[in-house]
């Protein structure tokens, strides 16, 4: 089997050791809490809160970065479109966590399916572009929205209630609830990548040309990853809201969306897990770097710079070659 094949079919060892490494992250997380208490430190659980909301923000733009190479400068606007679903709803005394999610995932789709089929009419730096003025096109929007506090953001009174019940007012529950939720995620793109479906997104990365001269279309495959991909984003939206107990139009700027990218590249492009990774990876960093001193993004570039440098696939190749080599040996 050649490179290439292997690229487009991961070998049943390699999607074991992928799945064993997620298995293994999701353990050590569920630990989190009770450790946190026996630490007096409970501050880790909220911090591990957000790094798993963005780690399924991460693993949402890995769908259609790492396998349908679609970079995204936009991709922040589902973020605060589940954001502003949280604070809209809870204006209109609907609080509740299951129809908050349903609001945010239903305006995140049509968005993504009108904003997409326009944006994948182009290509390369085209594409970025047009998605970036789309992401701005929703900050600003909601920036002028005085309503709900425009640029200053709004905050919000309590956290939502799943089914009536206030399950996530303790940062415990909170923390369980975002657990369940990133592991679903994970699930469900883990299936759906491996499936005709992503199959075919993947291949439409390699060549998108080849792809149509034996029979397939790449534009609806690519416009329907692009749109799951915003729904799932502003699940993590959702949660970001309810975690901080505020929304604010920043969720959607274009630096966020260039944060993101940046947790893949940390973790490896291509990779749910490794997607996942550089997430938890990335809020670790700057939480850690920023108790030494504030000019702590100078140290987290380097790290970057270093990870650009010396391992290209992030951390899901650098334990690719460990593998690799140990498998030599």
């Amino acid at each position: 089997m050649t490179d290439k094949t292997q690229t487009l079919a991961p070998t049943r060892p390699r999607l074991a050791g992928r799945l064993k490494l997620a298995l293994c992250i999701f353990a050590v997380m569920a630990v989190v809490p009770p450790v946190a208490h026996f630490l007096g430190e409970p501050f880790l659980i909220v911090v591990a809160t957000r790094m798993m909301v963005f780690a399924i923000a991460a693993l949402s733009l890995d769908l259609i970065l790492g396998y349908g190479a679609m970079v995204s400068f936009g991709h922040a606007a589902y973020l605060g479109f589940g954001a502003y679903a949280v604070a809209i709803l809870s204006r209109a005394g609907v609080n509740d966590l299951v129809l908050q999610l349903l609001a945010g995932v239903a305006a995140s789709a049509i968005f993504a399916t009108v904003t997409g089929a326009i944006s994948l009419r182009t290509r390369g730096v085209y594409f970025i572009m047009i998605t970036l003025a789309f992401g701005q096109m929703a900050f600003f929007f909601f920036v002028s929205f005085s309503a709900l506090g425009g640029d200053d953001g709004v905050a919000l009174t309590a956290r939502s209630t799943i089914l009536g019940m206030p399950l996530l007012q303790g940062a415990q529950g909170m923390f369980y609830t975002t657990l369940v939720l990133l592991v679903l995620v994970f699930a469900g793109l883990y299936r759906l990548t491996l499936s005709r479906f992503g199959r075919v997104l993947t291949g439409t990365r390699e060549s998108a040309l080849r792809m149509q001269a034996i029979g397939f279309r790449p534009f609806p495959y690519q416009l329907t990853a692009y749109v799951i991909a915003g729904c799932i984003c502003s699940v993590a939206g959702v949660l970001l809201a309810n975690q901080a107990i505020y929304v604010s139009p920043a969720y959607m700027s274009w630096h966020r969306s260039g944060e993101m990218i940046v947790m893949l590249v940390l973790g490896g492009v291509g990779s749910l897990t490794g997607a996942m990774g550089g997430a938890l990876l990335t809020i670790a960093l700057e939480e850690g770097l920023a108790r030494f001193s504030e000019h702590w993004r100078l140290g987290f570039g380097l790290i970057l710079v270093a990870v650009a440098l010396f391992s290209p696939g992030g951390l899901s190749g650098l334990l690719r070659r460990l593998n690799l080599t140990r498998d030599a040996k």
